[in-house]
């Protein structure tokens, strides 16, 4: 009886996980299309085959449902994959790489998506996707220390180079110009010894 009721729990669960994705599909689908603010809760309920009502047993808003990251825990994986010792932004390119590696081309294509929203759209912006606590459980420093304050606000101006540079080439996709960036920041702060030039 007990392997019966874990059967059941494990597949009210998966169907669950389902219906979960298919809603942030659906509605990432329609974002791309008619934008954000112009797309309704009761638009990605119809495009996903659900009642209203469904809708909000899983998301309590258009925001819960932008937020929700189930590929978070593949890159946390993918981070403590990477071998001790290895320097951290080789360590973060090495878990993007491998994380979105894993992904088939539409659902890469809709968390690009996912993630310009969460950039972009003033209720939904977030802090740096490795914050100042991470970067000290990763590193083994105190959060309050300089380099750990000045890692995680390197991080922060990563992403929005990395958002200037795909906003400007729209064949350069926002994970690809992260990797770039965190390429070329690796080697020290880019211009830090360039000679400065008068006006003329």
């Amino acid at each position: 009886m007990r392997c019966h009721n874990l059967r059941m729990t494990g597949l009210r669960e998966r169907k669950k996980a389902r219906t979960r994705a298919d809603l942030q599909r659906h509605a990432l689908r329609l974002f791309r299309a008619n934008g954000y603010a112009a797309t309704t809760v009761d638009e990605i309920a119809a495009a996903a085959e659900v009642s209203r009502a469904t809708f909000f047993r899983y998301f309590p808003s258009k925001e819960d449902l932008v937020r929700y990251d189930d590929v978070d825990p593949v890159m946390e994986a993918a981070f403590a994959a990477q071998p001790v010792g290895t320097p951290l932004f080789v360590a973060l390119r090495g878990a993007l790489r491998d994380t979105f590696a894993q992904l088939g081309p539409e659902k890469r294509e809709l968390e690009e998506v996912r993630m310009e929203l969460a950039r972009t759209v003033p209720e939904l912006i977030q802090g740096t996707a490795f914050s100042l606590a991470g970067v000290a459980a990763v590193t083994g420093r105190d959060p309050a220390e300089l380099d750990v304050l000045l890692c995680a606000g390197a991080m922060l101006g990563a992403r929005l180079a990395a958002q200037s540079l795909s906003q400007r080439d729209p064949e350069l996709g926002y994970l690809d110009a992260l990797e770039l960036v965190l390429a070329r920041l690796q080697d020290g702060v880019p211009l830090a010894g360039e000679p400065i030039q008068h006006p003329r």
